[in-house]
This record gives structure tokens, C-alpha cells and sequence, in this order.
């Protein structure tokens, strides 16, 4: 399928400032898709918020916008963009004059069509929660059919469909993937109702946010409004979705890549170390899954596909998250993600397959098949990426910087940043992960409170490496710890071998 030749510019909508919760994968991917179409021929036109980002150099796109990313600057700006494709250009002495910041050289012609002819579309898709969440209050606003734009990567009902936890439910049961039981609420009555009906502890999963903003796990019917209306209050629609606990649970992420020829791949499986209740931004994660039999993972990877082409997300990236009882072998659903996440970034960097800079192409039209594998100059995209190492990621906190904040690792994510290391094994890898980290500390049993070792082991924090150390060397074995932890054996097993050998 040839690229299209009928849209003449693109917008690209950044994820703003770094916060906690957001970090700068979302600014790789940006910057990889800006570049990807500009190398394309198309005018690309960038909006972020935030100018310490590698993705607001000037070289990055045709014109950027550093502004604010609200509704109503973003309908200003798109406003402008539309009256130069006409021929308009908003004069000197315009109001909105004073938004744009064009970085082409002077004597650089238009890439795009400024006549008026050819199509403005939004990508929303590689800049995370942010963009998304505004791409939809641009459709629902009206402002997209007020100057005839177009929305790629992902249409605005596939986005809902994701997002909105009711229609992501219903989506599920209709291609008969299992789902915890849950409820939508938008009121704490409604919750309390419910919450009584499952019984404790429940999952609070706000729509809408990114990193688990505003979520938790509630133990008790007090911990369920405090947590209940922070969530309310949080999500843009003011909705959260209460569901069934599947603390101890085994997490798995699966990065997926479609085209418009209905054409799927997947690019990566993600296993995260610690248990289901600890948000994977805040948890080691493993790439490949090392737990998984052969036929799980094919269920698995099949449950994602469906997924995929169940809500719809047309072209690009998206990662599945998936929840597995390691008694019974039960396998849900947990969310999906209809845009390239952090997970993308971990993918794109253990493989060698630019998640963004491919779902940047198949959203002007480009097919799988067409596309060069960048690695192996040889063979198209659509082969699906074997590796035969281990990637670890391990998060980075600064609690240090804010005295009196919680510790404790939930649905929220924590971290600030990450790093990512590379070996043949579980072990090696990890072990360099350890070292990237630089924090200075040791991880010996300084700082190690042995009153407090089991609290430790139940409770995730930042410590619980070291905790995990600590109670091997003192004898615990894999099955009490297992048992405390919720981890995988296999894990705490390789943790095991890791500390005996310091012991020596």
C-alpha cells in the first residue's frame, strides 16, 4: 500500500513536561516519529509544552509550538496552521502571530500543500496519555470537523473503546477474553455499594491517566473512599473502574504493531518481576517473559492480536497487559494501551525495532511488509524480532527529595527514570542493571533493618532488592520468600544464586 500523497501536513502532540509518573520515553518517541516523517516529505508541525526536551530542537520538526497543551491553545494553534495551508498565513499584525515559531530557514519552501488542497492530520498516538487524552477533547470539542482534520494512528472510537473501562470491558467479553470482575462507578456510594458486594481488598483504576495516576489498592472501606475520590477527582471523566484484586497475580506486557492490511506483529514480551499490585513503571521488568511455557505464551500472543483488532487501533503501536494466576493458570486481561507507551520504548531499545519511527510510517499508509527492518537491512518489518539475550529494567527513585512522601509501591507509579541492561542470562543482566543505577549505595546489608525484614518482603518498596538479598543470606528460602513476596520461584531462585555466590 503506497504512503499517502493526499495529506499535505501532520501535527504531532508532545506528552509535555517529566513528571513522576511520565517520564522522557514518551519525548523518544516523539522525536523518533517527527523525524520519521519529516524523512517521509511531510510538514510536520510539533506542539510540547516543554523546552528542555530533545524533541523541541528546532531540527526536529518544520515548526514547533512550545505552549501550553490545553484545549484551548491547541485549537488556536491548529487554527493558525489551517489559515497558512489556505494561503491565509495570519499576518504580522494576527493575534495568534505570536504563537508560531518557525523553524525552517527562510529560503525552505512549504513540504506540505499551501494552496489548500491536501489533508491536515493530528498523530495523538506517540506522545503518550497526554496527547491522547487531548486528541479526544479536540474530536468531542468539535474542533477536528470545524477545520476538517484528520486523526491517524488511532480513531477517536478506538481510543474510547481502549480507555473508557466500560467499553474496554464489553470489547473483551465480545471476543471472549477474561476480564476481573468490576464495576464503572462515578460516585462514592456506588463504589461503597460494590465494594461490599467483591469484598477487600479492591483495585481503583481511574480513566483517563497516565501511570496509574490517582489509582490504588484499598484494603478496607476507609482506605476505598480516601482512594475512591482522589481517583474521581482526577480522572478527566471523572470515572473509575473498581475491580476484583489480583494481587500475587503474574504480570506480562506484549508490544503489538498493526498496519492498515490488518497485518499484526509482536514485537516484544514483558514479564514483570515483582507480582501484580506494583504499577511496571515501578517494577523490574524482563524482557523476553522467562516464566511462560511455550503454549502460554501463544495464548497469550493470539488474546493479544484479538485485542488489537477488537478496539480497532488502525495503525502503529500498542502494548496488552495481561494478569496470570500461577496456581490455576487463569489468564486476564488487564488494560491496553492504543499508543506507544513506556513499555514501547523498553521494547524498540531490547530489539532493535523503532516502534515509533514504524508507527509513525503506517499511519501515513505504509504497509509492514514494505518497511526495512532496520537491524537486518535485509528483511521487511513484518518479520517479528527474536532475540537471544536477556533485558532487565530496573526504576529509579528519588524519595530522598521528598521527605515524608510514601514509599510504599502500589497502581501509582513512582519511579522518575530507569535503567536497562543487557546479558545472556537473567543474572548478568541484572546485575549490570544494578550498576547503571549509580546511587552509591551498597547492597550488602547496610541500611537493613532485620526487625522489619518480612514487613519489607510483603510490602514492595525501592528497598525490596536488597531485602530479597538479605533473607537468603540468613537462610529464608524460595518458598517462604515466594510465599511473602508473590514473586515467581524462578525469580527468587536466580536472586538465590546471585547471593550465595556474594557470600563467597
Amino acid at each position: 500500500m503506497p504512503r499517502r500523497n493526499d495529506i499535505a501536513k501532520i501535527l504531532v502532540i508532545g506528552s509535555g513536561p517529566i513528571v513522576i509518573g511520565q517520564s522522557a520515553e514518551f519525548d523518544y518517541s516523539g522525536t523518533q516519529a517527527c523525524k520519521a516523517l519529516k524523512a517521509e516529505g511531510y510538514e510536520v508541525v510539533l506542539v510540547n509544552s516543554n523546552p528542555a526536551s530533545i524533541m523541541t530542537d528546532p531540527e526536529v520538526a518544520d515548526r514547533t509550538y512550545v505552549e501550553p497543551l490545553t484545549l484551548a491553545y491547541l485549537e488556536e494553534i491548529l487554527r493558525v496552521e489551517v489559515e497558512m495551508m489556505r494561503g491565509g498565513g495570519g499576518g504580522e499584525g494576527d493575534s495568534s502571530a505570536a504563537l508560531r515559531n518557525d523553524n525552517r530557514k527562510s529560503g525552505d519552501n512549504d513540504k506540505g500543500n499551501s494552496n489548500g488542497k491536501g489533508i491536515f492530520a493530528v498523530l495523538p498516538t506517540v506522545g503518550g496519555q497526554t496527547a491522547l487524552n487531548l486528541a479526544v477533547d479536540l474530536a468531542d470539542a468539535g474542533i477536528l470537523d470545524k477545520f476538517g482534520i484528520e486523526l491517524i494512528g488511532a480513531k477517536l472510537e478506538a481510543i474510547k473503546k481502549a480507555e473508557d473501562r466500560l467499553l474496554f470491558k464489553d470489547a473483551m467479553t465480545k471476543i471472549g477474553l477474561d476480564m476481573p470482575k468490576s464495576m464503572l462507578v462515578n460516585n462514592l456510594r456506588d463504589g461503597l455499594e460494590f465494594a461490599a458486594k467483591l469484598g477487600f481488598p479492591v483495585v481503583i483504576r481511574p480513566s483517563f491517566t497516565l501511570g496509574g495516576s490517582g489509582g490504588g489498592i484499598a484494603y478496607n472501606r476507609e482506605e476505598l473512599m480516601e482512594i475512591l475520590a482522589r481517583g474521581l477527582d482526577l480522572s478527566p471523566v471523572h470515572e473509575c473502574l473498581l475491580e476484583e484484586s489480583v494481587l500475587g497475580w503474574k504480570e506480562y506486557e506484549l508490544e503489538v504493531v498493526r498496519d492498515l492490511k490488518d497485518n499484526v506483529v509482536i514485537i516484544c514480551s514483558i514479564e514483570n518481576f515483582d507480582a501484580m499490585g506494583v504499577h511496571t513503571g515501578d517494577s523490574i521488568t524482563v524482557a523476553p517473559a522467562q516464566t511462560l511455557t511455550d503454549r502460554e505464551y501463544q495464548r497469550m500472543r493470539d488474546a493479544a492480536i484479538a485485542v488489537i483488532r477488537e478496539i480497532g487501533v488502525e495503525t502503529g503501536g500498542s502494548n496488552v497487559q495481561f494478569a496470570v494466576n500461577p496456581q490455576t493458570g487463569r489468564m486476564t486481561v488487564i488494560e491496553m494501551n492504543p499508543r506507544v507507551s513506556r513499555s514501547s520504548a523498553l521494547a524498540s531499545k531490547a530489539t532493535g525495532f523503532p516502534i515509533a519511527k514504524i508507527a509513525a510510517r503506517l499511519a501515513v499508509g505504509y504497509t509492514l511488509d514494505e518497511l526495512q527492518n532496520d537491524i537486518t537491512k535485509a528483511t521487511p518489518a513484518c518479520f517479528e524480532p527474536t532475540i537471544d539475550y536477556v533485558v532487565v529494567k530496573i526504576p529509579k527513585w528519588q524519595f530522598e527529595k521528598f521527605p515524608g512522601s510514601d514509599e510504599t509501591l502500589g497502581p501509582q507509579m513512582k519511579s522518575v527514570g530507569e535503567v536497562m541492561a543487557i546479558g545472556r542470562t537473567f543474572k548478568e543482566a541484572l546485575m549490570k542493571a544494578v550498576r547503571s543505577l549509580e546511587t552509591g549505595k551498597k547492597s550488602g546489608a547496610d541500611g537493613i533493618d532485620p526487625r522489619r525484614l518480612r514487613q519489607r518482603l510483603v510490602t514492595p518498596s525501592p528497598e525490596r532488592m536488597a531485602y530479597l538479598r538479605y533473607a537468603f543470606e540468613t537462610g529464608m528460602s524460595v518458598r517462604e520468600v515466594a510465599r511473602l513476596t508473590g514473586m515467581d520461584p524462578w525469580f527468587l531462585h536466580q536472586m538465590k544464586m546471585i547471593a550465595d555466590e556474594l557470600q563467597k
